[in-house]
């Protein structure tokens, strides 16, 4: 039976990190746990999660500046103009 990996392989770059200690003795745990497969599997999926968070969080403070509104009033004015502009079938 052939089984195929579904995730697209990126390309790595090596790095070197300097942790505390304890913070290294946890991860080592997940790893014994099979959490992990290894230290850099749990580095990067720390590091995903948390670019994500400031990802989610700068989107949201980007958002609430926005006039709801305005938005809205954006929103309509181009509905109004775009039914003219559109071909007929």
């Amino acid at each position: 039976m052939i089984t195929y990996h579904t995730e697209i392989a990126m390309p790595k770059t090596k790095v070197a990190l300097t942790l505390e200690a304890d913070l290294v003795e946890r991860v080592d745990e997940l790893v014994a746990q099979q959490r992990f497969r290894n230290r850099s599997q749990a580095v990067e999926a720390a590091l995903a999660e948390k670019l994500q968070r400031i990802a989610r969080i700068r989107l949201a403070a980007e958002s609430a500046k926005l006039d709801p509104k305005e938005e809205k009033a954006l929103a309509e004015e181009g509905l109004a103009g775009s039914l003219e502009t559109w071909p007929e079938y």
